[in-house]
């Protein structure tokens, strides 16, 4: 099990490890002294990932390695740090001690839900585990380098090559090797620090906006906001008006689930402040930053990093081009020419492996036009598609981001009144940024794996401007306007308890029966372990305790196993496995098939030679336990039984096979 002083530790290790990075990077590109320090730890991680993700490509993935590179990059940023001492600004209201601690606390939130809580011989689970499944990529690199495998299903003639965006899970990786932690450990640590990181992103915007430390508290209390559908849940019928939750929500929602679209949403708020830059100065160092954490961004999500990103970069170029002065244009054009280039060159190798992907199922495109859907059964068909595209603006949002969306959009309009004339400018980008952040969510959804993943996640960076704008506001009117004070504090009062609810859920997890079986199986996997090389896959049932997530798939292989998996399920199969649907399914029932005791002997021979298959597992939870087709089978020798519930067998080498 994951331990928590292990977590800290690594949580630890990430802060200063990237805001020392990320002070010499920002010292030289940022526009404001307030900004240098609450953006380090986000730059400082965006910039050393896309550069140690190559380099220890090429080098090896090694423990040395990565050493060397870290203490490298250390030296690097502490000479910077000392050869370029920092520039008075004219800032007047810098980031105290405080906004730091209170994110570093509110930011283990988000980590909680995916640490497991011990009760006696119990350990339950959050829900939000189900997409932390990626734990299984983690291990995967640590123990085989770079690039990584694919750890969730193997198959005779397709590419071994995972394909994802998976920086966030390389810089986990990164930990897991520096600290000796295991992949799980690594995961809520990265988790931790990626929310930390994105707190201080607004906590810095709102400060340096509104020129109040004031600003700083205000964004930590509207971060802890949830929705307001806990509220409208005690309205008769209004689930039939009002589509049910999905995947959109707000920062405290999205971090616990998707901490590598936080990081990406992230690195899109800083990317912004760069390209605005570029305009002002001719700066190698700049450009260089900013190509950098364009392909930090898209390396960790292609919807936000990528999509998203294309469509708010073509959006603010163009309001840039609009203000501007006619000879300062084509400067610009050029130096943003140059970064998009070194951007697109160094995450070819991703692009080329995510359409390969894609033209192998057979999907097309995996973006299409179509408006978010909102209103529910209770309106007739063409109504309710038409009232939908309004409804996401007015419904939706308000719903969903109570504390930050009637404040934030009051402030947009009120920028020209509550934002100095120097910030003001800047602002007005930051502004757009919101606007197109929404608008790809508005109207494009995503067609992989039959979840809107764009839809839920492009609004990420649009919910972190707006936090900034909705804190930097309420601090000016908390003293100068009331009427519109009362609006930003009615928001965070409504969106609060369910805020509350979401930090208490992510501590104490599900109460599900399971909770003693999964607690039991670390002593499986150690087992399993023994007899399964770093490069063997294993079998074993992928409905193994399936009740421990909302949605059916092996966590106890995920978590805990640090060995490839044959097949790790439907769900885990969708987005990893790069061929068809209907092969899936097929694949699916096979394994089903035989961990229910009902395999016929194709299938434990195909197991073991077609989808190389070098261990098999079997509990007492599992249909075969008692109708063990793996004991009958010519393919397969048992090697070690357990009074505690389960045996092992390994694969009979090809040509060996009894008869």
């Amino acid at each position: 099990m994951a331990s928590t002083t292990s977590v800290i530790l690594g949580t630890a290790a990430a802060v200063v490890l990237w805001t020392c990075i990320g002070l010499a990077i920002a010292r030289a590109v940022l526009p404001s002294r307030v900004l240098i320090w609450p953006l380090a730890p986000a730059l400082g991680w965006a910039v050393h990932s896309a550069v140690a993700l190559p380099l220890l490509t090429l080098t090896g993935f090694t423990r040395a390695t990565v050493s060397i590179v870290t203490a490298a990059s250390l030296a690097a940023s502490a000479f910077a740090l000392w050869r370029w001492p920092a520039k008075p600004h004219g800032d007047d209201a810098g980031v105290p001690a405080w906004a730091w601690i209170g994110a570093l606390l509110l930011a283990f939130a988000p980590a909680a839900a995916v640490l497991p809580k011990v009760d006696g011989d119990a350990a339950y689970l959050a829900v939000q585990i189900f997409d932390h499944s990626k734990i299984a990529m983690i291990d995967e690199m640590t123990r085989n380098g770079l690039p990584p495998g694919n750890p969730f299903f193997g198959e005779g003639g397709l590419p071994s090559r995972l394909v994802y965006y998976y920086l966030l899970h390389f810089s986990a990786a990164e930990l897991a090797l520096l600290l000796g932690l295991s992949g799980w450990e690594a995961d809520a640590a990265l988790s931790w620090f990626t929310a930390f990181a994105s707190l201080m992103v607004m906590i810095g915007l709102a400060i340096w906006l509104s020129g109040r430390r004031l600003a700083g508290l205000l964004v930590l209390i509207v971060s802890a906001a949830g929705s307001l559908r806990d509220l409208l849940a005690w309205i008769p019928g209004i689930d039939s008006v009002i589509e049910p939750a999905t995947g959109l929500g707000g920062w405290l929602f999205q971090a616990a689930w998707a901490p590598q679209h936080i990081a990406s949403a992230s690195c899109m708020v800083i990317a912004i402040l760069l390209i605005c830059e570029l305009i002002k100065r001719e700066s190698a160092v700049l450009l260089a930053t900013l190509t950098l954490v364009v392909v930090a961004g898209y390396q960790s999500s292609t919807w936000v990093g990528g999509v998203t990103f294309v469509v708010a970069a073509a959006w603010i170029g163009g309001v840039l081009l609009w203000t501007m002065e006619p000879r300062a244009r084509l400067p610009f054009l050029g130096r943003c020419a140059i970064a998009a280039f070194c951007a697109a060159a160094l995450t070819a190798p991703f692009f080329y492996d995510q359409s390969a992907a894609m033209a192998s199922r057979g999907l097309g495109w995996p973006v299409a036009i179509q408006n978010y859907d909102v209103m529910g059964a209770f309106f007739p068909p063409l109504m309710r598609r038409l009232l939908d595209l309004p409804a996401y603006w007015i419904v939706l949002l308000t719903i969903e981001l109570p504390a930050i969306y009637l404040a934030g959009v009051l402030m947009v309009f009120r920028l020209g009144h509550d934002i100095a004339a120097e910030r003001r400018e800047l602002a007005i980008i930051l502004a757009n940024l919101t606007g197109a952040s929404f608008c790809v969510g508005w109207l494009l959804v995503s067609t992989v794996g039959g979840s809107n993943d764009l839809g839920w996640r492009a609004i990420l960076p649009g919910v972190m401007v707006l936090s900034a704008l909705a804190a930097a506001g309420l601090a000016r009117w908390l003293s100068n306007n009331r009427r519109l004070a009362a609006i930003g504090l009615v928001g965070i009062a409504i969106g609060l308890p369910n805020g509350i609810e979401m930090l208490h859920y992510n501590v104490t997890g599900s109460r599900e029966p399971e909770a003693r079986a999964f607690a039991a199986t670390p002593p499986m996997w150690e087992a399993v372990r023994r007899h399964a090389g770093a490069t063997d896959r294993v079998a074993n049932n992928p409905l193994f305790l399936e009740s421990m997530t909302p949605w059916p798939v092996n966590i106890s292989w995920a978590l805990i196993a640090n060995r490839r998996s044959c097949y790790a399920g439907s769900h885990l199969a969708v987005p990893f496995m790069p061929i068809p649907f209907r092969r899936i399914r097929e694949i699916d029932a096979l394994f089903i098939r035989v961990f229910a005791g009902d395999g016929w002997p194709d299938d434990l021979r195909d197991l073991a030679t077609k989808y190389d298959c070098r261990v098999a597992v079997v509990t007492e939870l599992d249909g075969a336990w008692t109708r063990d087709p793996f004991a009958t089978s010519e393919h397969w020798r048992l090697v070690e039984t357990s009074a505690k519930g389960w045996r092992i067998y390994v694969a009979r080498p090809v040509g060996v096979a009894l008869r």
